[in-house]
């Protein structure tokens, strides 16, 4: 009978990297380099050792060297052996001294916060580990062999068509597959359109310093992630901040810009869809100027006391490039987004990205459209929509009960709320809460350095973050914090 994968395994044994020099012969060598290894912490408690003739193999050494200096290793108590389970490094043999290039165990408060309420996060202990799974296993049994070669920069076909009928169902997209380009979300996206390394597009050249399939200057939100803002700046792009009002980017205000972002479907981190005139409006402008506009469909999925608002990309397929992830609809470990492009940028994005780097996952690609065309997503976002909102309810009753000052915006959509402070207050209170060992970010940190007059202290509550088990305390938390404010 053929002889299993995981048997030959085990007989065959694990490397195990050891150094024979020193006094003595080949026997007292090892023993040496065994012990230290162990005293040192580079095999830890429990570390099965390879069997004797796979070790003497590996080390030119006799199979009888191997297993006295096991035996001898075993008198001293720093080996356990016992029949059916092999050699192994015993439980009590810990370490006298950290390994060289071991790192030290992080004190407590080094480990993370206590309660993490940062923007941006969902809840990781509700990702569908099951449907994913077989989503994942019915791909690869599936994928043809030429999946796992070198393949097309703009994606996986299946998951292409996929995203094109949900994106027009769900998001009201117009596009096809071919206009849609896979990435690894929202800032490879952005390094792609911008990034001074990549070929020149019809956009002309990204920046003073290099290429680039678009080119500033680009109007940004005047509130939104300093990390895009460093990584378009990175590219030589100057971005120019937008203001903003309750109803999003006052579009008017746009110039001779090339180009502007805008989160359309709930302004980030402020919130708010943009208004249908403003809508209209900036892609009159796009129209008109010959620019472009990027949409950041931002918590697109997660809306609760609205009516959908529809992708913006739908009024002038030719005038916007919708940008998606599933990084808040499922996990941002996937490192799963999309592109949906005017035709005129398709082939310039698949030239930036070039013929074998910054692909996403293949495997990843078959398993999300398997996920999306089985259901499995839509019926996950809802789930996740109800959880959020009872999470959004929850912090707006603990703030009314035990905070009754602090205004709460920004919470008809979306993961976050933001929480408007007294004057003066935003910095005092990030830092209670950081004693408290409650993770939080502060409005003030999302505002363009060359905005207008900033919109007020406030926070930016993530309350989509904490497990539901640990919700509830750090909802408490963050009242007694606010409470005092």
């Amino acid at each position: 009978m053929t002889e299993s994968w995981v048997n030959y395994a085990e007989r065959i044994g694990v490397d195990l990297h050891l150094e024979l020099s020193g006094p003595g012969g080949r026997l007292a060598a090892l023993t040496r380099a065994l012990r230290e290894a162990v005293r040192g912490g580079r095999l830890a408690p429990g570390t099965r050792l390879p069997p004797y003739r796979s070790l003497a193999a590996d080390l030119g050494v006799a199979r009888n060297t191997v297993a006295d200096a096991y035996a001898e290793l075993v008198a001293e108590g720093w080996l356990t052996a016992r029949q059916g389970s092999g050699t192994r490094v015993a439980e009590r043999a810990r370490p006298l001294r950290r390994a060289v290039g071991t790192p030290a165990q992080a004190p407590a408060h080094a480990r993370g916060p206590r309660h993490d309420l940062r923007q941006g996060r969902p809840d990781a202990s509700a990702f569908p580990r099951a449907e994913w799974a077989a989503s994942y296993r019915r791909a690869l049994q599936a994928a043809p062999s030429e999946a796992f070669g070198p393949g097309d920069p703009a994606g996986r076909r299946e998951l292409r068509e996929t995203l094109a009928e949900y994106l027009a169902r769900a998001r009201g997209v117009r596009t096809g597959p071919e206009r849609i380009v896979i990435c690894s979300g929202f800032a490879h996206a952005l390094r792609l359109l911008f990034g001074r390394d990549t070929p020149g597009g019809p956009g002309g050249t990204g920046g003073p310093a290099g290429g680039g399939v678009l080119r500033g200057p680009l109007a940004v939100e005047a509130y939104g992630l300093g990390f895009h803002r460093d990584l378009l700046a990175a590219a030589g792009v100057r971005t120019v901040p937008l203001p903003l009002d309750e109803h999003g980017g006052q579009v008017a205000a746009l110039g001779r810009e090339r180009a502007v972002l805008l989160t359309p479907a709930h302004q980030f981190p402020t919130g708010g869809p943009l208004l249908p005139e403003r809508r209209a409006a900036v892609i009159d402008w796009a129209r008109a100027r010959g620019s472009v506009v990027l949409e950041d469909d931002y918590d697109g999925e997660f809306r609760y006391d609205r009516r959908p608002v529809g992708a913006l990309q739908g009024l002038d397929p030719e005038r916007v490039i919708h940008i998606g992830s599933v990084s808040k609809s499922l996990s941002p470990a996937l490192r799963l987004g999309w592109m949906v492009l005017p035709e005129r940028y398709v082939e310039p994005v698949l030239a930036a990205k070039g013929e074998r780097e910054g692909w996403a996952s293949v495997p990843d690609q078959l398993a999300l459209a398997d996920f999306v065309a089985r259901g499995s997503y839509d019926r996950h976002v809802r789930r996740m929509r109800q959880r959020y909102r009872n999470r959004r309810d929850r912090l707006v009753a603990a703030l009314a009960e035990r905070a009754p000052h602090i205004e709460v915006t920004g919470i008809a959509a979306g993961l976050h709320a933001v929480l408007r402070l007294p004057p003066g207050t935003e910095q005092t209170v990030l830092e209670s809460a950081a004693r408290r060992g409650i993770a939080l970010d502060g409005l003030a940190a999302f505002r363009h350095p060359d905005g207008p007059a900033p919109a007020g202290d406030g926070l930016v509550v993530g309350y989509a973050a904490p497990a539901d088990h640990a919700y509830g305390a750090a909802l408490e938390a963050l009242c007694e914090v606010l409470a005092a404010a």
